[in-house]
């Protein structure tokens, strides 16, 4: 091989650097120039009385039982579940980066990362980029990695990061960094609690969950009601059971309202909760109107009595002007970024 030859690799590699450089540089420049531009809501849309209802503080909502049983169980959901672009999301985390020093494995790797896997009560995803420059949230075997995107959630129902949830990740990631003497680049404190705290005030102006319950007059074996929630088309889902639309999303659920599980053991039921959890639920003009349709019907079958949250009889035809509010609130999540079913709303509404 000629100098010439030598020359012209080496100006090639050099080239290829420099644009790995300059591509890296403009992807960090747009995340950030998002996380100061992020959507803040200043009114709700859904004040005054009724059934939906909001709150200045933030707290995780709720409609009577139905609202504390789901509420209580979305703070168990596990993020790993729900799909996502293979990419962090500027608008709901924040994200610490290290690069290593050279390419580690996969099973190197994997145990080091095992416990970034939380922050609290604050989920953390973990992002890994290959040697080929893909950036992937699952580790491959046969491949190597150059670098890692921790992505930290700046809020959910729980409440906006705080200072000790950030701490704890930051030291840890630190910590990671020191062993494996990598570089390591993140926000400051001051920084993330003020991009956590505005999604969280921007979340809590439009978190709304509308409930409905069955009564069932008298105590029930949990296997005869499930039985007749399934043969309407009800799937079994994390101890509840979920109504799917068309597209394969859950609609609305049904639980039990003493927080159990239905198939925790044979114990009875009296009492059932229908909920619509809105941000998490595809848009839908009749998204309430069909959960009562649903929930009259198994009323029907089970030989139950549908009431709102405040043990009144549902009445026919009174869906309409709740799924007029519903659709403002549709609105107000889209054009906050929150898009009511979306992976972004699944994360920061759990």
């Amino acid at each position: 091989m000629s100098e010439l030859q030598i020359y012209l690799i080496a100006l090639g590699l050099v080239v290829i650097l420099l644009l790995l450089g300059f591509n890296y540089w403009q992807d960090r420049r747009v995340r950030r120039r998002m996380q100061a531009n992020m959507p803040v809501i200043e009114q709700d849309p859904l004040l005054g009385d009724g059934v939906l209802g909001t709150s200045d503080v933030r707290r995780e909502p709720g409609l009577g039982d139905a609202g504390a049983t789901m509420a209580a169980r979305a703070a168990e959901t596990d993020p790993a579940r729900i799909l996502d672009n293979e990419e962090p999301d500027p608008t709901s985390e924040v994200v610490i980066e290290v690069t290593f020093q050279g390419p580690m494995s996969a099973e190197d790797l994997l145990p080091l990362i095992q416990p970034l896997r939380s922050a609290g009560r604050k989920p953390v995803r973990i992002f890994v980029q290959d040697t080929e420059g893909q950036l992937s949230r699952r580790l491959q075997p046969q491949a190597a990695y150059l670098s890692m995107q921790v992505a930290v959630l700046l809020a959910n129902r729980g409440g906006a990061l705080s200072a000790i949830e950030w701490s704890q990740i930051w030291n840890r990631v630190h910590g990671l960094a020191d062993q494996l003497e990598a570089s390591i680049e993140g926000p400051d404190q001051q920084t993330v609690l003020e991009l956590a705290t505005r999604l969280d005030d921007t979340c809590a102006a439009l978190d709304t969950q509308v409930g409905l319950t069955l009564l069932l007059g008298a105590t029930r074996p949990v296997t005869e009601v499930t039985a007749a929630a399934r043969n309407m088309g009800f799937v079994q889902m994390d101890g509840r059971l979920a109504w799917l639309g068309e597209h394969g999303m859950v609609c609305f659920t049904l639980s039990r309202s003493d927080d159990e599980p239905f198939d925790a053991g044979m114990a009875g039921v009296d009492r059932l909760s229908l909920l619509l959890d809105v941000p998490c639920s595809p848009a839908d003009t009749r998204a309430f109107g069909r959960m009562v349709d649903v929930g009259f019907e198994l009323a029907r079958r089970i030989g139950a009595e549908l009431v709102d949250d405040q043990d009144r009889a549902v009445q026919q035809g009174t869906d309409s002007a709740i799924d007029e509010r519903l659709q403002q609130l549709y609105i107000q999540l889209e054009n906050a970024g929150l898009q009511a079913g979306s992976p972004r709303a699944q994360r920061v509404f759990a």
